[in-house]
């Protein structure tokens, strides 16, 4: 790591937010995934739309969107920005009992949304497992991570 450090601490190793007034604005993309592991039944119960909540993934994908917009009041340095567009998708993988979720979180601004994108599938998954978990107790969220992003001085950086 060298000479890298903390970007939210100061010199004497408190919180600090991230001073981005100076920097250009950019076009910011941020690619983030998660899955949602489940009993078979609870997936056909998913896939049908059979839940005594209603539709989950529609439910889901609306609360994603919401928790995006909501980064910087739930991540305590994050700064407020503004959003152009969030995108949820889903993939169903049957024969696994997984649903894959994909959060694209783009904006125009001085810093990135890697966290707008990771609280967005964050969120998503979370709904999922609230909206079933009267079915299914022992579903599990697994491997939310920053798959890309774009933007700023970093360029864009291809995790997967």
């Amino acid at each position: 790591m060298g000479d890298k450090k903390l970007t939210h601490m100061d010199d004497a190793g408190r919180p600090h937010m991230v001073d981005v007034t100076g920097k250009a604005d950019t076009v910011r993309i941020a690619v983030a995934r998660g899955m949602v592991r489940m009993q078979p039944a609870t997936f056909q119960l998913i896939k049908q739309g059979g839940t005594a909540k209603g539709d989950v993934l529609s439910v889901a994908q609306l609360a994603g969107i919401m928790a995006a917009k909501r980064t910087p009041d739930l991540i305590p340095l994050c700064h407020p920005i503004l959003i152009g567009n969030v995108n949820i998708e889903f993939k169903l993988d049957e024969a696994n009992s997984v649903i894959e979720i994909t959060a694209t979180v783009e904006s125009t601004g001085k810093t990135g949304v890697e966290m707008e994108a990771l609280t967005a599938t964050a969120v998503t998954a979370l709904t999922i497992y609230d909206m079933c978990k009267a079915v299914d107790r022992g579903m599990k969220i697994e491997n939310i991570r920053l798959v890309r992003k774009s933007g700023g001085k970093s360029g864009t950086i291809e995790l997967e």
